[in-house]
């Protein structure tokens, strides 16, 4: 982590003001390296997690309802992760204002306790995941849409991606 420095818009005392200046230094944070390349899986034992390349550079924690928005000369594009929600039209919508505010709801289906897939029943030991239920996720575009001229959906990867032109 880089070193910012102090805020400058305070100034610090001088002689005149009948105080010594004192030399302000950054401090300095040591912080451990990552495992090596032939620990991850030292670093995962007893229910943990190791990450190493780009996930490492990542935020940690759940990943669910996390906002890209990118925009070109005449549309926005929005991505949200949305990992475990369901995809039919029955559990999800994503609506879109004229003035830019995108309002989606569903229904997650993962964080649950108990897991049951072919014929066996896992007890869950870590629940990083959204729990199982209802959400809703807005935020505002940068600008007016033309909130007919829209297209979007799920990837594979558990992303919602939308395109809608500016007004």
């Amino acid at each position: 982590m880089p070193y910012v420095g102090p805020d400058m818009s305070y100034s610090l005392p001088t002689e005149a003001d009948g105080d010594a200046p004192q030399r302000v230094r950054p401090d300095i944070i040591f912080m451990p390296f990552g495992p090596m390349e032939e620990e991850p899986d030292i670093a995962v034992t007893k229910n943990g997690v190791g990450l190493t390349g780009s996930a490492a550079m990542g935020k940690v924690g759940s990943s669910f309802g996390l906002v890209d928005i990118g925009e070109f000369e005449d549309s926005y594009l929005f991505r949200v992760s949305l990992p475990g929600a369901a995809r039919d039209e029955r559990r999800f919508s994503c609506d879109i204002k004229p003035d830019g505010k995108i309002l989606i709801k569903g229904v997650t289906t993962t964080g649950e306790k108990i897991v049951c897939r072919n014929f066996q029943i896992f007890k869950m030991q870590t629940q990083n995941l959204c729990p199982p239920g209802h959400f809703s996720i807005s935020f505002q575009l940068p600008g007016p849409v033309d909130d007919q001229q829209i297209s979007g959906g799920f990837g594979i990867n558990g992303i919602f991606e939308g395109i809608v032109k500016k007004r």
